[in-house]
């Protein structure tokens, strides 16, 4: 190594005096994320815990059960013009919540353009999809309940917990679309009437990591509870 290599490295201090540097730099480091991203990655970081014990939860229910599961693509089916369509409702909205990560990416970046008018709509068009699954899942559960008679302590088709664990993953994701809908709708008008034009809306990312969150668990409840 050259002498000019080791004259351009930094001077490594030691003792304590070499703690309070490296936290100093660090702590300006931090700084540089705005504070808003930083809870709402602790708050997804926490939300994650939550629901990774709901879907362990559920696999350690059907791993240990000596009764037969209910067979969720029979249960979940659809009939269309006469045939037994299998999972048709929870494809489609599957594929809704998809495309509205795609549009609130889009908001995203036309937020960052500073193109008000195009993130306001992209952004609505985001929460009327996610106000779709919501009307889905609805009529999902209404289905389940008044057709199919599961409820969270016992069904006719299999393991009694099948309606519980159910209930309370698609209840409590249900929960965050909901919320997601209106924090969306709540955010798209504040862009509309201009209140972030000095803060490069960057509220309108934060609005996004939600969302894809949202879809994202989605994906993994879809695979985990419908498709195993």
């Amino acid at each position: 190594m050259s002498s000019q290599a080791i004259s351009d490295t930094p001077e490594q201090i030691e003792g304590w005096d070499g703690v309070v540097d490296d936290f100093a730099t660090e702590e300006e480091a931090f700084k540089q994320v705005p504070w808003g991203k930083s809870m709402m990655w602790i708050f997804l970081l926490s939300d994650t815990f939550i629901f990774s014990c709901f879907l362990i939860g559920y696999m350690a229910v059907r791993m240990t059960t000596t009764v037969p599961w209910p067979p969720a693509s029979e249960i979940f089916a659809l009939t269309i013009a006469g045939e037994h369509v299998p999972l048709l409702l929870i494809a489609i909205m599957t594929f809704i919540l998809i495309t509205s990560s795609g549009t609130m990416a889009l908001a995203v970046n036309f937020g960052y353009r500073r193109d008000r008018k195009t993130t306001f709509w992209l952004m609505l068009v985001t929460a009327l999809l996610g106000a779709s699954f919501v009307g889905m899942q609805a009529f999902e559960w209404t289905k389940l309940i008044t057709e199919e008679g599961i409820r969270p302590w016992g069904n006719e088709f299999g393991a009694a917990q099948f309606g519980a664990t159910f209930f309370m993953i698609t209840g409590f994701h249900g929960m965050h679309v909901t919320a997601g809908v209106i924090y969306l709708l709540v955010v798209a008008f504040r862009v509309r009437r201009g209140k972030y034009e000095h803060t490069d809306y960057e509220i309108v990312e934060i609005t996004g990591l939600y969302w894809h969150f949202v879809d994202l668990v989605w994906v993994f409840i879809f695979a985990f509870y419908y498709l195993w």
